[in-house]
């Protein structure tokens, strides 16, 4: 097996794809839009990622947070809301915020439970801060530490219900990025006091099964990597102060947060302490020159991943969907 999670071209899976997958065992598998048209295709899909891979709890990973990051739309699938409403409500009853959360989390769930996808990247553990970029923004579950760690807890344990593994992310924070990852490579320049502020809600949550790094550069850390390709950080506040021990995976490889071929990017993050690569974009030839460079999973990652697997319990029926987004609504309007 190799360290690395692939994305898929298109809303099936090519003969390369299929020889390229058999051959080299990738951990894992991330969905997005381009390849979802409807339930049963989705479905099959899937179904033929679990038989190719000959693992039935194979990851299988997607972004569906809802609000602006949704890979499953309307109409086929639901409208989720972005989470930042649930911290509105929390301001005036922080129970039912709570129990709003874990309902719209517990019902996004089934939506992916239902199609075979077992691992959503969610919650976001991020603590905003005023001033920073929006690519975090509305996505975040607040401005505060404990009122994020105690949503966060509810969305896991919504997921949890409808047999989905969440990520929370981006550890150890990226609530201070001035700019977006996905263009540009920040540096944070808070000091190791002030940043307790951002690793807070990821230490109260340190149990959690997966995780996924932040693109991001920690002056007060190691000015000379992001987080991802630090192992002072991976090492020293991942594992070490937040207390981290569960399935590491790093952000998008494909981002320009980072230089250099991506083939070399996942094996420099693998070689920094992330257990697994993210490779989302299922471009073949670099797929191909990521499988060179890898070696195999190593066994403390090996183990990692199967423990996070093991903690999903048998997915539910989508019964209660109606319910629980009715539930949340009711509580939601209180706000």
């Amino acid at each position: 097996m190799k360290p690395v999670v692939f994305g898929i071209a298109a809303e099936r899976l090519n003969d390369e794809e299929r020889a390229l997958f058999r051959e080299s065992e990738p951990a894992g598998y991330i969905l997005f839009a381009r390849n979802i048209v409807d339930r049963d295709q989705l479905r099959a899909l899937t179904e033929e990622l679990r038989e190719i891979s000959g693992r039935d709890n194979v990851p299988i990973l997607i972004d569906q947070e809802g609000g602006r990051v949704a890979r499953m739309k309307p109409p086929v699938w639901p409208e989720f809301p972005a989470w930042a409403k649930f911290d509105a409500l929390y301001e005036k009853a922080p129970i039912s915020a709570i129990e709003a959360a874990r309902s719209n989390a517990h019902a996004i769930g089934l939506t992916l439970a239902e199609c075979g996808i077992t691992v959503d990247c969610l919650p976001l553990l991020d603590v905003r801060q005023p001033g920073a970029h929006d690519v975090i923004g509305d996505r975040a579950l607040g401005f505060e530490p404990m009122r994020v760690a105690a949503l966060g807890r509810a969305v896991l344990d919504g997921l949890a219900e409808a047999g989905i593994a969440g990520v929370v992310k981006h550890i150890p924070g990226h609530g201070r990025a001035m700019v977006d990852t996905h263009k540009a490579l920040p540096r944070v320049t808070a000091s190791a006091e002030e940043l307790a502020t951002d690793i807070a809600p990821f230490k109260k949550l340190s149990k959690a099964s997966m995780a996924m790094t932040a693109h991001i550069v920690f002056e007060a850390w190691d000015p000379e990597r992001c987080a991802t390709l630090s192992p002072i950080v991976i090492e020293e506040i991942v594992r070490g102060e937040i207390g981290f021990d569960g399935l590491l995976f790093s952000d998008d490889l494909d981002m320009q947060a980072l230089d250099g071929d991506p083939a070399d990017r996942a094996a420099n993050v693998v070689a920094a302490g992330c257990d697994i690569a993210l490779n989302c974009w299922a471009r073949m030839d670099e797929m191909k020159r990521t499988v060179e460079k890898l070696d195999d999973i190593s066994d403390v990652s090996r183990a990692r991943l199967d423990r996070a697997m093991a903690d999903i319990r048998p997915a539910e029926t989508a019964d209660a969907l109606d319910a629980l987004i009715e539930k949340r609504d009711s509580l939601l309007a209180l706000a």
